[in-house]
């Protein structure tokens, strides 16, 4: 994948309400057809995770590229490297769980921050699905936290 791919997403992702839009629809069409729409995204596999609007309390919808270390889902809450938070993680963070939708399957998950330097395995799954992901950090100065999705039984 060419170094160039954290630079277009970036850009991609400050198109404000035309990003929201793609992101929704990318979303919508996603679930439709059980991920045959898209289901990567500048090579990295996606997942559509489903939340519950911190603020409006309304169901929530979010492509999210992801890596996978044996049951768990490893994401970032790096909104392509912009400084505001991603809307997704505000809301997984305050609901204390969420629904990842692969393919046709859903899974109850609970998010789970860790440290890159503490968890380098969740690291490393995440960058080896998605290698654009470690140049995401070098565009802000907010943490980016490395989520696990932990499947709730």
């Amino acid at each position: 994948m060419p170094r160039g791919t954290a630079n277009i997403t970036r850009a991609g992702s400050r198109l404000g309400p035309l990003a929201t839009a793609w992101s929704r629809l990318h979303a919508a069409v996603y679930r439709r057809t059980g991920g045959r729409f898209v289901p990567r995204w500048f090579g990295g596999p996606v997942l559509v995770l489903e939340t519950v609007g911190a603020k409006s309390g309304r169901p929530r919808a979010t492509p999210v590229i992801y890596g996978r270390r044996g049951d768990d889902l490893i994401v970032m809450a790096s909104n392509a490297g912009h400084p505001r938070t991603p809307a997704w993680w505000v809301n997984l963070r305050k609901a204390g769980e969420g629904v990842a939708v692969i393919g046709w399957k859903r899974l109850r998950v609970r998010p789970r921050v860790v440290a890159r330097e503490d968890d380098p395995g969740a690291w490393s799954a995440l960058v080896e699905a998605y290698p654009a992901a470690e140049d995401y950090l070098r565009f802000t100065n907010r943490e980016i936290p490395l989520i696990v999705l932990e499947p709730i039984e």
